[in-house]
């Protein structure tokens, strides 16, 4: 492990997790709590299908809160989904240190409630009850003999629409948290997004990298509706990973839920390190492939790209890897220097092929030239293919060096900015790439001015910082 991803131990924090029965503002307080729009809220049933996870700050106690999808004791067997949901929110619930059960004021008591209270009984974790949706003064008088029967003390009434009682509910929430623990230390997270179109596979990679039914899997597209934060730990190094919805190109044809999922997918790339893109390696690129990696480079981000299904390729006989790479990059020609392995997803096939690529993108994002090195290595390339002369002034590069890492920046000093064309900057990109190694990393160059920086460098570009 290279100097720069040298591990920063700090405290894991503790998991607090919401459930309760379907549509009773779960998401709504898991967003009210956070102060901010992260998992889709909508008027339906079962929006919400796998966990969410983020970050949560009160009293200066950071927990890690997770929303859930509804839990359904009345769920048709046969409907795999809804199952796997159930499965999922109970699942978070046993991995919690303190449970937030979600009923409905408006709604009062049902047997589903009874059902979920008996499910969390049985965790032996802390139980808060938070009755929500208290918007009149009849339903908020109403909770502590509607709901005190549950067995889990006095009911805390919020509405997760307007803000009422969640403070007094964080409130409770931290007195309830387990004290912080020094040994319980983790690593400086590493963000991976898995981003594509809708039903490429992302969930399916997901939870045969964590070798667990994390996220619900599905044969109909869009079965992933949020942005789905995991934690995983490969080699001693702890990385998240971030199943994202497929974006649609057109999300605002598909309905509100399937557009917010997009939005959230897009969300995830501006927050992950490094992207990891899957297409279908039957089918190549699509546009909306393209349009994918490049938003992942113009947010600056490592990208990885993964042809899924390639045990169908493998049926077929017809291609071997080194031309399917080479026709990816053909169609990804800005993205050439993005690594491609081939897997699948279903049946596990070169799945160990992935996370050495992703972990060398990682060093590359932190990877850092000395400037020596770096300035002897421009000065010959100058040497060899001179820059152009614009208006019969010609450019002069004096001196450069790389001031940030993840993801790179080179700055060149010039004698003017203006001279500098598109493709002496690709040649400049091309020559560094040559030299060093910054495989899946965007590189950014900025070009300044001596008049700007009041420097009076070697004119040859030959001085050394």
């Amino acid at each position: 492990m290279s100097e720069a991803l040298a591990p920063s131990l700090r405290v894991r924090p503790a998991t607090v997790a919401v459930v309760g029965r379907p549509n009773v503002g779960k998401s709504a307080l898991f967003n009210r709590l956070l102060g901010q729009r992260l998992a889709i809220v909508e008027d339906t049933p079962g929006v919400t299908r796998d966990r969410l996870y983020a970050l949560a700050e009160w009293r200066n106690r950071s927990f890690t809160l997770v929303d859930t999808g509804g839990i359904d004791t009345d769920v048709d067997p046969e409907d795999a989904i809804a199952a796997g949901t159930q499965a999922q929110a109970e699942s978070a619930a046993r991995d919690a240190d303190v449970i937030v059960l979600v009923v409905d004021a408006q709604d009062g008591l049902t047997p589903v409630d009874q059902d979920v209270a008996q499910i969390l009984r049985r965790t032996r974790r802390p139980v808060i009850l938070v009755a929500n949706k208290i918007e009149s003064p009849k339903h908020a008088a109403s909770v502590h003999a509607e709901f005190g029967g549950l067995g889990f003390g006095e009911p805390c009434g919020v509405s997760a629409l307007h803000g009422e009682g969640t403070g007094d509910l964080l409130d409770a929430i931290v007195d309830r948290l387990p004290p912080e623990d020094p040994t319980r230390l983790e690593d400086p997270e590493l963000a991976i997004a898995l981003i594509g179109q809708p039903n490429v596979g992302k969930s399916s990679l997901l939870n045969a990298l964590l070798n667990e039914e994390r996220t619900i899997v599905s044969d109909v597209p869009g079965t992933t509706r949020d942005a789905i934060d995991t934690l995983f730990t490969w080699k001693g190094r702890t990385f998240r990973l971030i199943d994202t919805a497929g974006v649609y190109k057109k999300a605002n044809q598909h309905g509100k839920i399937e557009y917010y999922s997009s939005l959230r997918s897009l969300k995830a790339i501006a927050r992950c390190d490094i992207a990891v893109l899957l297409i279908d390696a039957l089918k190549g690129p699509t546009n909306q492939d393209r349009r994918l990696a490049g938003i992942a480079l113009e947010e600056r981000k490592g990208l990885v790209i993964v042809g899924n299904k390639y045990d169908l390729v493998r049926e077929l006989g017809e291609y071997n890897q080194s031309d399917l790479t080479e026709e990816i990059h053909a169609q990804l020609t800005f993205a050439d220097f993005a690594p491609v392995t081939f897997l699948s997803a279903l049946t596990k096939r070169r799945l160990q092929s992935l996370m050495p690529i992703v972990e060398k993108v990682a060093e590359n994002l932190d990877r850092r030239v000395p400037t020596a090195k770096l300035n002897a290595v421009v000065r010959d390339a100058v040497l060899a293919h001179p820059p152009p002369i614009h208006s019969g002034k010609p450019l002069k590069l004096l001196y450069c060096s790389q001031p940030q890492t993840h993801p790179p920046l080179f700055v060149f000093h010039v004698n003017d900015p203006d001279l500098v064309p598109p493709s002496y900057r690709r040649f400049i990109e091309n020559t560094l790439r040559s030299e060093f190694d910054f495989e899946g990393i965007p590189l950014t160059f900025e070009f300044r001015s001596r008049r700007d920086e009041g420097d009076r460098g070697d004119p040859h570009g030959a001085r050394q910082g």
